[in-house]
Parts: structure tokens; sequence; C-alpha cells
């Protein structure tokens, strides 16, 4: 049993109870450094009361996520039993349970390493840690920072939510790559009508045929949607050219169907550059 293990297990989110009550049974069992881990999947369910496919399912979502990996077999009396080890470095890359730390601290010597010395006269020592210690209980979040979080855990959760219900797996897996797509600087919302996309496109096949959630975003599959969705934005803006190019001939010949040009179209003209002042005040289309 290591207590080491199961601490940082416990300080991180898994996205389940479920994933982490069966990663928790495992820390229970491991070494300090994750190894050992010699327990069958019966065992796991006994222990954990826990249905068989739900264990099934949850071991195999480890071993593709890195969080767990197979480090030998061992004999028993139904044939043999695989043994595991958690990955510490895929465990400390999870989100961590605990409050962020917003707080702003000094600038110059953000960190005291030793606490202070306490008075001098009356002899009494000072605190266990200083006020700015890594250690020190930190101030909570702003209230802006709050909100903005809180908004973009929204709209992450919206996409989530938008994936077909019945292939959803791995929520928490899935809400990290969506997080690393948007700091690439994918649109959240370009995100958001990918996965409605796909959810539509999808609805008429069989179950077998739709991809689970965490290997959809795993392999970013939303891609192809966004390609398709640069291709439409690329074409209304040549069409929008053309368009603009057509109203622009219609001014420099002070055609009769300038009597037909909206005064957004004026604004976009004058905008593109592509008619002057004069050649709209020739056509009465300037103020």
């Amino acid at each position: 049993m290591s207590w080491k293990i199961a601490n940082l297990c416990a300080d991180r989110i898994f996205g389940s109870a479920a994933r982490k009550q069966i990663i928790m049974f495992l820390a229970d069992k491991a070494s300090d450094d994750g190894s050992g881990i010699w327990c069958s999947k019966g065992t796991i369910q006994r222990h954990t009361e826990l249905g068989e496919s739900t264990v099934k399912r949850t071991i195999s979502d480890f071993l593709k996520e890195g969080i767990l990996i197979e480090t030998g077999r061992r004999p028993c009396k139904n044939g043999f039993t695989v043994i595991y080890r958690i990955v510490l470095a895929r465990v400390m890359a999870l989100e961590s349970t605990a409050e962020p730390d917003d707080g702003t601290g000094v600038t110059v010597d953000p960190v005291q390493t030793e606490p202070g010395t306490g008075s001098t006269l009356d002899g009494v020592r000072g605190p266990g840690w200083t006020p700015n210690h890594p250690k020190t209980i930190h101030k909570p979040p702003t209230r802006k920072r709050a909100e903005a979080a809180a908004v973009e855990d929204e709209r992450f959760e919206k996409i989530w939510a938008a994936y077909p219900n019945d292939r959803q797996r791995g929520k928490a897996a899935c809400l990290a790559r969506i997080a690393e797509a948007v700091k690439e600087g994918i649109d959240p919302d370009d995100l958001l009508r990918a996965v409605q996309t796909y959810a539509t496109e999808s609805q008429g096949f069989t179950r077998s045929k739709v991809c689970f959630a965490d290997n959809w975003f795993a392999d970013r599959r939303w891609q192809r949607f966004l390609d398709a969705l640069a291709e439409e934005r690329q074409a209304k803006i040549v069409l929008a050219a053309d368009h603009n190019a057509r109203l622009a001939a219609w001014v420099r010949d002070r055609s009769p169907m300038c009597k037909h040009i909206t005064a957004p179209q004026v604004a976009a003209l004058i905008a593109s550059g592509l008619v002057t002042d004069g050649q709209l005040r020739a056509t009465g289309l300037a103020a």
C-alpha cells in the first residue's frame, strides 16, 4: 500500500465517480513508484461493488489514456493476472481538485524560503510558514477571473454535451483535449459546430459505427469539419468580393442599377476602396 500514490490520485480529477473509485483501489495496491499492482478485474469488481462491464471498460480506458500500463503477468488458478503500474507523470498531468492559485503576491522575490524569526524582545517565535510560502493557503480567485473561467468551462461543457449521448466516454480526457485545441487557437464556437455536424451526420448510423468521444477528440477528427468550415467561409469571401466588384462597376459607369444599392453595401464599397466619394456623389449615393 502506498499513501503517496493514494494521495496523488485523490488530488486529481478522473472524470467520474467510478473511475475515481477504481484508480483509488489500484493506488491502494501500488508501491511508491506506482508499480506492483497485482489484482484481477474480478477482485476490483468485488471490492468496489461496481459492474463487471464498468470495471473492464475503465481499465481499458486507463490503458488507452496512458494512466495505466501493463508490466507483466502472474499465473493464477484461472490462467494469469495482469500486473499494472500507475504512470505518475500522466496522473500529475490531470486537473487538480485544489482551488487554482490566482494570488498576485510580490513581484521581486515572490517566495520567502524561511519563516520569520518573530519577536526578539519577548522570545515569541514567528509563524510556521511565511505569508507567501507555497504551502500557505492561497487566496481564492478574483471574481473576474473566476467568472471568466466559469464561462470557458461552460463552453467546453456545451461542446462535450453536443456529442452523441450513447457514445460519450472519458469526459475528463475529452475536456482536456478541447482545452488543448482552444489553446492552439481553435474557436470554441467552431469546435461546437464541428461536434454538432458530426452528431447530425452520424445520426442514422448504427451505434457501432459512431466513434467514442475520447477517441474522436484524441484523434482530432473534428479537423475535417473545421477545414470544410474554412472553405465555406473562404467561398463566401470570394462571393462577396465578386458582388462588390459588380456594384463598383455600376457606380463607376453611373448605371441606373445604382438605385438598388443599399446603405450597407455603400459602406462596404467605401471600406474596400473600390469606389471614391466623388463617384458615389455622382450617382447620388453619397450623403
